[in-house]
């Protein structure tokens, strides 16, 4: 009809539109057709408070953080277990001072780490950073980062060894330890003869002279105090000082240490019969001032110049020890063998032959004469010539007779009562036959008889 082609001509509100696109709900009942839709609850003032707002950010922002935090955690420890990029066994140096991120720049410079980050968030995390040693450590192939750091925190560290030789003076002691190159610092003191302790000791890439010291006066303290504590109760020394002593004269006598104890036995019987103790070892000792040995033989007028150390004109104990003692000297001089010996000779073998008086210390003195015509001629070691105020002392060769002025001392063939030199610390000449001197009236010694000795009694030189 004209009328209804009209009224769909005619233009439509919005509102008629929108409500033909709205579904048609069918009520229930006719009492919902009359009741009208019900719309949203506004939000409520407290929804719209800006620190609800401020906080629910924040809650979202720890939620978000937690979720990222165990994801790099759980990346991050995955990275500490991995195996490293190490090939080989390969040593590094962690040194003094040096923070969690410069020996992460280290241990990556030596290719044993490739990432820095995880391995200095790692030491973060496990809260180790201030628990990190220097040192030297060997990193084994293809080790975690994990491993590395519970290397570098526990220490373990390369350990190497520091010798040092019984018998050493203080200061020969000092020069060893300054051609340690594992050593570092300098050694400001050399410390007083006798202190230190001869032994193996272990040390770390680093460690100071110092320390190494503080530990040899340290262990030597506990032992001798140790060592005298159970000492024979009959020994001629008044004091520990003196025990130490005398353990030197041992340690420099013999190098041999099962017969340490008849060698600690002649001189603790000599000083009960108050005999000196007439051993060239103090002597030297006095003439070289603990640098080492003299080199050469002894002058006889070194022998007779007034010294502290000079055992031949002296009498009881030199003023301190020669040298730094070790154990088995300590021990031997602590426990003497019970012997009435007072004097000993070289056995051919590198040890010696003990007796009680001269006529046996003669024939011990003898049979050794015969040993070395057994022994094939050696190259003999160089005599140092003496100036022409000084000559040689004729205990330093076997059989060696008065000496000439300006030169050393012929060498004869002597009777069979005159002594070898006896001292295992000189050098024996093999002998030559020539015209000599009457032979110089000469002190004998713990181990030499005089020339001529008188029959059936110990010699004493007061």
């Amino acid at each position: 009809m004209p009328g209804d082609q009209q009224e769909s001509q005619r233009p439509r509100s919005s509102g008629e539109f929108y409500s033909e696109q709205r579904p048609i709900v069918q009520p229930r009942s006719p009492r919902q057709a009359i009741v009208p839709d019900r719309l949203p609850p506004p939000p409520s003032r407290r929804a719209r408070n800006p620190l609800v707002m401020i906080g629910n950010g924040i809650f979202t922002g720890i939620l978000l953080l937690i979720f990222a935090s165990g994801g790099a955690l759980y990346f991050g420890r995955a990275k500490l277990i991995a195996p490293g990029p190490l090939d080989r066994e390969r040593t590094v140096v962690i040194q003094r001072g040096q923070g969690i991120r410069d020996i992460a720049e280290t241990l990556k410079r030596e290719g044993i780490i490739d990432q820095v980050f995880p391995f200095v968030a790692g030491a973060v995390v496990l809260r180790i950073t201030d628990e990190l040693k220097a040192g030297e450590y060997l990193v084994e192939p293809h080790a975690s980062m994990r491993d590395v750091l519970a290397a570098i925190v526990e220490g373990r560290s390369i350990l190497h060894q520091v010798t040092i030789p019984e018998g050493l003076t203080s200061e020969q002691i000092v020069q060893r330890l300054r051609d340690a190159d594992v050593l570092t610092g300098d050694v400001a003191e050399i410390p007083k003869e006798g202190t230190l302790l001869p032994e193996t000791y272990k040390v770390t890439r680093g460690t100071t002279r110092d320390q190494v010291l503080q530990r040899m006066a340290f262990s030597q303290r506990r032992l001798v105090q140790e060592i005298w504590d159970h000492r024979a109760s009959d020994l001629p020394l008044k004091n520990i000082d003196e025990f130490v002593t005398l353990a030197s004269i041992v340690e420099k006598e013999t190098g041999k240490t099962d017969e340490r104890p008849r060698v600690a036995a002649v001189f603790v019987n000599r000083l009960n019969k108050r005999m000196r103790l007439q051993s060239d070892p103090t002597i030297i000792y006095g003439l070289m001032g603990g640098k080492g040995s003299l080199g050469r033989p002894l002058f006889r007028s070194e022998m007779e110049e007034p010294n502290p150390y000079n055992t031949y004109i002296n009498d009881g104990l030199p003023p301190g020890p020669i040298a730094n003692p070790g154990r088995a000297s300590l021990e031997a001089t602590a426990h003497p063998a019970r012997t009435r010996d007072l004097y000993f000779v070289a056995d051919g073998t590198g040890g010696h032959v003990f007796s009680e008086n001269l006529d046996q210390h003669a024939k011990n003195v003898a049979r050794w004469r015969d040993i070395e015509k057994q022994q094939p001629d050696n190259p003999a070691t160089p005599v140092a010539q003496p100036p022409a105020t000084q000559q040689p002392v004729v205990q330093n060769t076997p059989g060696q007779t008065g000496p000439q002025p300006d030169q050393p001392a012929q060498v004869k063939q002597p009777p069979a009562a005159s002594a070898p030199l006896t001292s295992p610390h000189t050098v024996v000449q093999p002998k030559k036959k020539t015209t000599a001197k009457k032979p110089a009236n000469t002190g004998q010694t713990a181990q030499t008889p005089p020339t001529t000795p008188a029959q059936g009694a110990p010699t004493q030189k007061q």
